[in-house]
């Protein structure tokens, strides 16, 4: 543990909530991920409280932790993104796909929340790779 730079990871798993803020928004993928979910984007929000931001917050520092104990010291920019890339590609995007089979949920519905992870893991990589 002594290799990860803490405050690194830090902005990392800070960084999976400023994309998914702008992910889920009505600029981007919002709307339609409300109607591929079967929830209506344009009600009310009851917001989320804060134990579902602060478990949520949990889950990307652990991620982002890992990741950083993946590539170990310093790694290189291109290898780091390289290697965002591959994992939420590789690893997280296609466990999405075996649960959404088995949901029966829509490819595009599958398409959006796997393409954040996607985008998560390879900022975590810019993140990570550029602060050595």
């Amino acid at each position: 543990m002594a290799q990860v730079n803490f405050l690194a990871v830090l902005v990392a798993a800070a960084s999976a909530f400023f994309l998914g803020g702008l992910w889920y928004s009505s600029a981007l993928f919002g709307k339609i991920w409300a109607r591929e979910a079967g929830v209506s984007y344009d009600q009310p929000k009851k917001g989320h409280g804060a134990i579902v931001f602060a478990v949520s917050f949990l889950f990307s520092v652990i991620a982002a932790t890992v990741f950083a104990l993946f590539l170990g010291r310093n790694p290189a920019l291109n290898t780091a993104v390289r290697d965002g890339l591959a994992i939420g590609a590789c690893w997280v995007a296609t466990s999405f796909g075996i649960n959404y089979q088995f949901a029966n949920r829509t490819f595009k519905l599958f398409l959006i929340d796997a393409g954040y992870h996607v985008a998560q893991f390879t900022l975590y990589g810019v993140i990570l790779g550029l602060w050595h």
